[in-house]
């Protein structure tokens, strides 16, 4: 069984490792783009409030996708709250 300590553990751990996958794709990104004389950059988000998801891109296409993630972390969102009641009841 995991330990409280455990998940916490890591739980810092994977927020470390998104915040050096974010970091290091940035700078992978600004020295890619360094020769080039015009970079085209587009961006999009999600705010969700409640069950409602407000989906915001800069183009159509990055608005699918960030709907998509959107749907995706919904998902697996509702699988982190029913799985310990489903294993619980077994």
């Amino acid at each position: 069984m995991i330990t409280p300590t455990e998940l916490i553990t890591l739980g810092i751990l994977i927020t470390f490792i998104g915040f050096f996958i974010i970091f290091f794709t940035i700078i992978y990104s600004i020295f890619k783009s360094a020769g080039k004389g015009e970079v085209k950059a587009e961006g999009g988000g999600v705010i969700i409030i409640g069950p409602i998801p407000i989906v915001f891109g800069s183009s159509q296409k990055v608005a699918k996708i960030v709907m998509i993630l959107a749907i995706v972390l919904l998902i697996v969102t509702i699988l982190f709250y029913l799985v310990p009641y489903i294993a619980m009841y077994r």
